[in-house]
């Protein structure tokens, strides 16, 4: 069997697995930006949003930061794969930026 991964045939978001005569290229985790394989632990550097823990990329809780992400009155924050989103608070309504209660 030739080794096509060798020659590094495929896209820099993706990994190539070798197969008997063929090659496959496979999607790299989504906390990586390039990746050697499959999974978190074989990022070559982590996707933003992410940092390296134990040698895996794992996902930045913004929402647990010392500096609020989320700073307009009467929202919250909501912790996202990779990022965060301000959500209003419960028994309040987005009008036009601004939580207003409901």
């Amino acid at each position: 069997d030739l080794d096509e991964c060798s020659a590094s045939p495929c896209n820099d978001h993706q990994y190539c697995l070798n197969t008997d005569g063929s090659f496959s290229c496979k999607a790299c985790d989504a906390s990586c930006v390039g990746c050697t394989g499959e999974g978190s632990e074989k990022c070559k550097t982590c996707a933003s949003g992410y940092m390296k823990e134990d040698e895996k990329c794992t996902d930045i809780d913004e929402c647990n930061l010392p500096e609020k992400v989320c700073t307009k009155e009467n929202q919250d924050c909501v912790n996202t794969s990779g990022s965060y989103k301000c959500v209003c608070s419960e028994g309040f309504e987005d009008k036009d930026g601004t939580c207003v209660q409901t």
